[in-house]
């Protein structure tokens, strides 16, 4: 009975530490296997490590995040990524880790952080062959967290919703969401005046918690008479340009 009684209050810990940080209430039930006694006897059915190629996800994708001292729970170890096996699966197939906010694929940005889909199968791999740790020769070194970037300079930027058309030229360095229904999705497009569509963002599920811009990969010449389309209800973009001196935002 208290055997039985600790582990409902796991579980319970389990949720609420999902759910604060993002992975979301339907990892639960495997998250309740991985806390389960004996749940890390594992059959090992790949060759895919956490030493040789997971940890180096997690290192460049996950660690500035879930390490000792930031702002969730950390990663960084083999012990520590383990019980989070399954739950960590099921958030980078339904794409909710790494908090991104917008589809792969549509528009490129040079600070995009979600994960390339050979990424997304050595992790399925790995989990669905057993989570093995491999050898520790294959393990790189812990990961050097650089500074935050400088904050993102907005000056001159132009808050735009609905249909906007541009009366000047403008060079498009990036853009922020301003406003947006939670549940709304904006497949935004800027359309040239020789009717060429250029996509810029498709926002999919991005929310104040990941609050962070897109910035493009290359500066973007946008002439007098460009449209921005696709914007949903109740959204607004702030359009951020390059800034007066040339510079882009880092």
């Amino acid at each position: 009975m208290v055997a039985s009684s600790f582990r409902s209050q796991q579980a319970t810990g389990t949720k609420q530490r999902f759910e604060k940080h993002g992975i979301g209430v339907a990892a639960l039930f495997f998250a309740a296997i991985t806390i389960t006694p004996g749940a890390n006897s594992h059959d090992v059915t790949t060759k895919v490590t956490w030493n040789r190629e997971i940890s180096r996800i997690v290192y460049a994708r996950c660690a500035s995040c879930h390490r000792p001292g930031a702002s969730a729970f950390s990663l960084v170890t083999y012990s520590e990524a383990n019980p989070w096996g399954r739950a960590i699966l099921d958030s980078v197939l339904r794409r909710t880790m790494p908090p991104w906010g917008a589809v792969k694929g549509f528009g490129s940005f040079r600070n995009e952080q979600a994960l390339m889909q050979e990424e997304i199968t050595l992790i399925e791999n790995w989990v669905n062959g057993g989570l093995p740790e491999g050898n520790p020769n294959d393990l790189p070194p812990r990961p050097i967290i650089p500074p935050p970037p400088e904050k993102l300079s907005r000056s001159g930027e132009i808050v735009v919703s609905g249909e906007y058309q541009f009366e000047r030229p403008f060079t498009l360095d990036g853009f922020v969401p301003a406003s947006r229904l939670p549940s709304a999705s904006s497949r935004i497009v800027l359309e040239f005046p020789d009717r060429t569509v250029v996509p810029l963002v498709w926002l999919q599920d991005y929310s104040n918690d990941i609050a962070h811009p897109f910035l493009l990969r290359k500066p973007l010449a946008v002439p007098a008479g460009a449209i921005v389309r696709g914007l949903a209800s109740g959204t607004a973009l702030a359009l951020i340009p390059v800034q007066k001196n040339g510079s882009k935002n880092p």
